[in-house]
């Protein structure tokens, strides 16, 4: 008999990582997961034994997934999968990490629910689009997250050179919200050289705007970020410009600020328009992504979990730490308390994200079996979650307090 589960798990170790290792080599964008959607459902699907649940194409979104297990009595814990990939450089982001190390969360939990009786809920929900299509925001509001008690998932990335040497990776994180639109710029066309006067010239708006949101950059918080670009500007050189594009993105500590820094920005495109006779059309280019709110007792608990193991995270809840990044799991914890934390992976000098060189170092053993041990650590910060009603209402009492703070 002993003999015999060894060889189950085994064989379910190899299934993950040839899953894990499917979807890395057939990276796929935003909405178009379809091979990876499909391999997860199919995976899971062969489990069925476990007493797993699995609709595909949930939720109305033909890449999204959902998987189940237990009833109704208790509470509620979800893992979000992310799958999608980066235009031309494929897994730059980690995201078939990502996948797997929720999936092994939901599978651990789920197999200890069977064998206990432990009463509550877990699901797996996959979450398309997280590399600016917003997939979870498409979620939220189909209702996928009512009924949640937490939810939870994790990132990969380089060691971040603020980290002491050695540190596993973060807990206790947030990040920028994050928003972005295009500003549509129209003159009227004429010839450059015969009869300029007679011309609106919309490059010339979309040139002032810029130079304008330079300016604002002297005036914004450290932390704040406006980047932008020019797609279009104009056919040829001899015609004044009647048409003209900036897109821009704008991220800043909180959503609340993000907002105000928006519209700020959207000031400097209206005002360049005005200055020089141009019409612009303002249009939103994604759906805003929110800063994430670290739920200080679940943070607390994976820290715990994985210090017993020898993987130090830093979760100091007098400071969260604030990347530069910016994911629609952020929206999520808004709506319900949540983790998202970040795992080192081992990757060669000054790797960064969205790299040829994140994307190999996101592929190898040592990152999978990483992956693997962070999907245990979220596993048992969700059977807390299941199992200490005192736990569980501390984590939604966090959830209230920082409501008030937003």
């Amino acid at each position: 008999m002993a003999s015999q589960t060894a060889m189950e798990e085994t064989s379910h170790k190899l299934l993950i990582r040839s899953a894990q290792v499917f979807i890395h080599q057939n990276p796929e964008l935003c909405y178009g997961e379809h091979k990876a959607h499909d391999a997860i459902c199919n995976y899971l699907k062969a489990l069925g034994s476990y007493g797993i649940t699995v609709i595909p194409k949930a939720y109305g979104l033909e890449t999204s997934f959902l998987a189940e297990y237990g009833d109704g009595d208790g509470e509620v814990v979800d893992f979000c999968a992310e799958y999608d990939a980066l235009p031309e450089i494929g897994h730059g982001c980690g995201h078939n990490l990502i996948a797997i190390s929720s999936i092994a969360s939901f599978l651990g939990l789920a197999a200890l629910m069977e064998r206990t009786g432990i009463p509550g809920k877990v699901r797996l929900l996959g979450t398309p689009a997280e590399e600016g299509g917003g997939g979870k925001i498409k979620l939220i509001e189909a209702g996928a997250l009512k009924g949640t008690t937490a939810s939870l998932m994790s990132h990969p990335t380089p060691q971040f050179l603020h980290m002491p040497a050695g540190s596993a990776g973060i807990a206790f994180g947030s990040c920028l919200a994050a928003t972005g639109f295009l500003a549509n710029f129209t003159g009227k066309p004429a010839h450059a050289a015969q009869m300029p006067w007679a011309g609106v010239n919309a490059l010339d708006a979309a040139t002032l705007a810029y130079q304008a949101v330079g300016l604002l950059r002297q005036h914004i918080r450290p932390s704040d970020r406006i980047n932008i670009i020019i797609p279009e500007g104009g056919t040829a050189h001899n015609i004044i410009p009647d048409k003209a594009q900036i897109r821009v993105n704008v991220r800043s500590e909180t959503l609340k600020e993000m907002n105000a820094l928006r519209e700020r920005v959207e000031n400097c495109m209206k005002g360049a328009a005005l200055a020089t006779g141009c019409e612009v059309d303002i249009v939103p280019a994604m759906d805003p992504y929110a800063d994430i709110r670290p739920n200080e007792s679940l943070c607390t608990e994976f820290t715990r979990y994985m210090g017993s193991k020898g993987m130090d995270y830093y979760c100091d809840l007098q400071k969260k730490d604030i990347g530069a990044f910016s994911t629609d799991m952020g929206n999520i914890s808004y709506e319900v308390p949540s983790f998202h934390g970040h795992f080192f992976i081992p990757t060669p000098p000054g790797t960064a994200m969205h790299t040829e060189a994140f994307r190999d170092a996101a592929k190898t053993e040592e990152a999978h079996d990483i992956a693997m041990s962070v999907g245990k650590g979220m596993a048992v910060a969700g059977l807390k979650v299941l199992t200490d009603n005192s736990f569980a209402a501390q984590v939604k009492d966090y959830f209230e307090k920082d409501k008030k703070l937003r």
